[in-house]
């Protein structure tokens, strides 16, 4: 499996990004997907999931009203729409897959274990 994401940059605060991420397909509707992000000197940080059908997600308190995330089963693909950014949003931002779970419910609450990482790309927003 394969995750490769694009759309990171350099933004003024208060401006857009839309970051996609681009899995390689193996079962990619049988996994929840997230983003996860490091800014420098700091931990990763685990901003947005969702769930293998769409139906639920869950987003980062920080982020909550400003980033949107989304998923096309169809095409193995998974957006992080990010409006309103701020300096504090400045980070390396990962793709991520998450574990199986089967007949179970998607748990999408943190720490949201992983199975995939990206490379990650890099949002940097100047004041």
């Amino acid at each position: 499996v394969q995750l490769v994401e694009s759309g990171g940059g350099l933004v003024q605060a208060g401006g857009s990004l839309r970051l996609s991420c681009a899995h390689s397909g193996q079962h990619f509707s049988h996994y929840a997907m997230g983003w996860f992000r490091q800014a420098p000197g700091k931990d990763h940080e685990y901003v947005a999931g969702i769930a293998r059908s769409g139906d639920k997600t869950y987003y980062t308190d920080s982020v909550k009203g400003r980033f949107t995330i989304s998923r096309d089963n169809g095409k193995y693909m998974v957006y992080l729409q990010m409006n309103n950014l701020k300096p504090d949003d400045t980070a390396v931002y990962y793709c991520v897959q998450g574990v199986y779970y089967g007949d179970s419910e998607d748990n999408l609450d943190p720490p949201f274990p992983t199975s995939r990482w990206g490379q990650g790309t890099q949002v940097t927003v100047s004041s």
